[in-house]
């Protein structure tokens, strides 16, 4: 069973990883991934589970969840309420609906609020407020639960904002009181009052603006979960206390300290900042979910007892006629009934060119139409439409992990612990061997300004400690890959790639094999004619009476031959006595003219002269191409038509751009050899494996992998679904069967090779990104943390290295987003 919670309260990658414990140790939990940046938690888990026990589980570490549900929100404008009666009677209409959970009436603002399940729709809600006797006018719907995560969002962002400002309206002031006494030695206006006013300028900034901080720190360790805010807590406290000792030394109640509780307002002020420039950054890294969502159109024109009545796009139903004129958004997925146009797919394909579609064609909503005016018929609404699904897909990317990130997640688990022991030796070590250690800091104070070698052995000791705590930074290591993948993943779902899974991202970038099915992969899936060979006439004139004649045929190559005549606009002429000789042709009469069109053996035994057309027609049916012979009664041989699956159009330029970057192809298909290999040599294939089954597929892949190969299946069909489960990254074809989609790992929507080769270069882009920012956060670590022990960081050169280093690695994930995916 499959579970997903919203969490609360996490702030860096050790509060993730606690949550993750915490849920694994749930009996009956099979797996549980925790997001930092989502906030989600996604959990495998048998019947003994509920979801109860997870959110308490959680609880028990330390943090607050919630179940994810699809419900939504409706917004009703309800007229002819005129008391509160009137709004209460409302209320309960639809309250009574089966599916609603909450309502809300509003008397004075007319407009009730009211949440309801995904299954539940806005003409059921309608009837029961017009049942109580009352109007309905317009309305908004939103997902409840997108629409609640935008305002957290937000009031994060403005909170963030908000005590950043609070932190440094002290922390500025406390600089300029210490600057005398740090280059003067000079105490204004007296050692008493500069500590007591340290302690108290301090004192406000870490308990209003510093307080969710070192509450969360305490309270992680409280739970033996100690995470990033521990660290902060702890550094702070510290440095607070020692100015608390500073007063009651200048008081004759302690041996006299040094005062670092104006430096713990600077250090929260820091991390303030820090944490408000990653917040913000955080919030680009994931704005691809929210434009696609804000790219639907917001109202539909629906034709209904043959009248046109516009209603919110929202409220459109299966099987409603939608009218679409020119420069409109379709409201949504749909089949064009009447009419033809081109359509602006770009975005969900990631291709700027405007494709023709005409009646029977599927069209997305959110597309827009160019110059045509259309009928369509709708076929998917809510959450079953192709937006969604693409929302849905890159959602469920980002919240999977990289397979390089469990060793991340290994040193962050351990990371928080071993720093605090590092802390704890360090300011014994300082105390027991001031010796050695004071040799290094009178050395470094030589040409390190924030190096004081006049310092007594607990305040050294202290100033290592607390530099040695800020410094540590476990949260870069936690966003180094999370902020990559959902920059990636986001990139992708514009640009026509979308990812199911962090590791597809990873395995791809790494693979150096790709397999092709060749129906519907390499070829467009449908006959088309590939080559015309005219004989005393021009092309057009040879194809406007092949068309002509075929138009009365119900064979695809007679179809494909019609279908070429109409997308070149020909005028086709009516044709008549039309007849079909089964295995031979057709015939008839076309501009009152005899014509026929059929095999070379029929053209034979119907006396025509072949000769001037048999070495091309050899030659043609050599490529294993269907070719077709045109004669008319008065000119004899008038042409030869080739017909066959067409290349996709740009196939030979993926293939050998693939090989520019390292990857050998292979076609792998259950057509004839002599088909297979004239299609493989067309696009530069050289690998051929032909006449397979679909279980044969299968055993294909696995034998490469065997040899140790990374294989990539690229296919679209239903056979193609063991295949591609099977190959260590499946792709398919977006043009393809849902089946294939959900069998594999990664879909290209635009159904052409070119985007497999900007997939290869998305996860090949991501995926470095990840590396870089694994590598800094690393090498930060490993070399901040002995300057600190060694005392040669001051606390407040730690804090702000600590949070530069998390800011950048979220700013490295965004640069993603100049990547040139088109190689030019």
């Amino acid at each position: 069973m499959h579970q997903e919670l919203r969490i609360e309260g996490m702030h860096c990658a050790s509060c993730a990883q606690a949550v993750e414990r915490a849920l694994v140790g749930v009996e009956g939990v099979q797996s549980a991934a925790v997001q930092l940046l989502t906030e989600r938690a996604t959990v495998e888990h048998d019947e003994r589970v509920d979801i109860e026990r997870l959110i308490a589980a959680v609880a028990d570490a330390g943090f607050a969840a919630e179940a994810v549900t699809s419900d939504r929100r409706m917004d009703l404008e309800i007229a002819g309420m005129t008391c509160a009666s009137c709004s209460n009677a409302v209320e309960r209409a639809l309250a009574g609906v089966d599916g609603v959970r909450s309502v809300a009436v509003n008397l004075a603002t007319e407009r009730a609020s009211v949440v309801v399940e995904e299954r539940v729709g806005y003409d059921v809600l309608k009837a029961a407020v017009r049942q109580a006797g009352y109007g309905v006018g317009r309305r908004a719907e939103a997902s409840a639960a997108e629409e609640e995560r935008l305002a957290k969002d937000e009031r994060r962002a403005r909170e963030a904002s908000r005590r950043m400002k609070l932190a440094w309206a002290f922390a500025i002031p406390i600089m300029g009181w210490m600057i005398p006494e740090m280059f003067l030695g000079i105490m204004w206006p007296n050692p008493l009052l500069f500590h007591v006013g340290m302690v108290v300028l301090a004192a406000i900034p870490l308990v209003a603006a510093g307080g969710p901080t070192i509450r969360a720190g305490f309270r992680a360790l409280i739970h033996r979960s100690p995470s990033m805010d521990t660290l902060i807590a702890l550094g702070v406290t510290v440095s607070f206390l020692t100015g608390i000792l500073a007063v009651l030394g200048e008081l004759g109640l302690s041996a006299r300290s040094l005062d670092y509780a104006g430096i713990s307002a600077m250090i929260i002020a820091i991390h303030l900042t820090g944490r408000w420039i990653e917040t913000t950054a955080k919030g680009r890294a994931s704005q691809a979910i929210r434009r696609l969502m804000e790219l639907g159109a917001k109202t539909a024109c629906l034709l209904r007892d043959g009248e046109e009545v516009e209603v919110p796009a929202d409220a459109v139903g299966v099987d409603d006629m939608m009218i679409v004129r020119p420069g409109e958004k379709i409201p949504t997925d749909g089949v064009i009934v009447s009419g033809e146009s081109h359509i602006d797919e770009s975005l969900v394909t990631g291709e700027s060119n405007p494709v023709r579609r005409g009646v029977g064609d599927p069209v997305v909503g959110a597309t827009l139409n160019g110059g045509g005016l259309l009928h369509v018929r709708a076929t998917n609404v809510g959450e079953t439409t192709f937006l969604a699904q693409i929302v849905r897909m890159i959602e469920e990317a980002q919240s999977t992990k990289v397979p390089i990130q469990a060793f991340a997640d290994r040193v962050t688990r351990i990371f928080v612990p071993v720093i605090l022991g590092v802390a704890l030796v360090t300011l014994v070590v300082w105390v027991a061997f001031p010796g050695a250690l004071g040799a290094i800091v009178e050395w470094a104070g030589g040409f390190l300004p924030w190096v004081d070698a006049d310092l007594g052995l607990l305040s050294r000791a202290l100033y290592a400690a607390i530099a040695v705590l800020v410094i540590a930074c476990p949260c870069a290591l936690g966003l180094a890959t999370p902020t990559a993948l959902m920059v990636g993943s986001g990139i992708g779902g514009e640009n026509g790639i979308l990812f199911r899974s962090g590791e597809a991202i990873q395995t791809l970038q790494e693979t150096r094999r790709v397999v092709f099915d060749k129906t519907g992969t390499i070829t467009v899936g449908r006959p088309g004619i590939t080559d015309m060979h005219p004989l005393g006439i021009d092309r057009d004139d040879l194809l406007r009476v092949a068309a002509s004649l075929e138009v009365g045929s119900e064979h695809p190559i007679g179809r494909a031959i019609v279908r070429e005549g109409e997308d070149r606009e020909l005028a086709l002429s009516p044709v008549v006595g039309f007849a079909a000789v089964t295995g031979k042709g057709v015939r008839g009469r076309v501009d009152g003219v005899g014509v026929v069109a059929g095999t070379r053996d029929w053209l034979t035994e119907l006396g025509y002269d072949l000769n001037p057309v048999t070495e091309t027609w050899e030659s043609l049916a050599g490529e294993a191409k269907t070719v077709v012979g045109v004669a008319r009664e008065t000119d004899g041989m008038i042409g030869l038509i080739a017909i066959s699956d067409r290349v996709k159009d740009g196939a030979r330029e993926a293939i050998a751009a693939l090989q520019t970057m390292g990857i050998d192809s292979m076609l792998l298909t259950g057509d004839h050899e002599a088909t297979a290999e004239a299609v493989a040599a067309s696009v530069g294939i050289e690998n051929v494996i032909a006449d397979v089954r679909p279980n044969e597929k299968l055993d294909a892949i696995r034998r490469l992998q065997a040899n140790g190969e990374r294989v990539v299946m690229v296919g679209d069909g239903i056979n193609d679904a063991p295949a591609l489960k099977a190959a260590d990254v499946g792709i398919a074809i977006g043009t393809g069967t849902d089946v294939a989609m959900e069998a594999a790992d990664v879909t290209l929507v635009s159904g052409d090779l070119d985007a497999l080769v900007r997939a290869v270069r998305l996860s090949r882009a991501t995926f470095g990104k990840i590396r870089g920012n694994l590598f800094w956060a690393f090498f930060y670590n490993v070399f901040a943390i002995p300057l600190a022990i060694l005392g040669l960081l001051h606390p407040l050169i730690a804090e702000a290295a600590m949070a530069l280093s998390s800011i950048n690695v979220v700013t490295n994930a965004n640069r993603l987003r100049r990547v040139n995916l088109s190689g030019g």
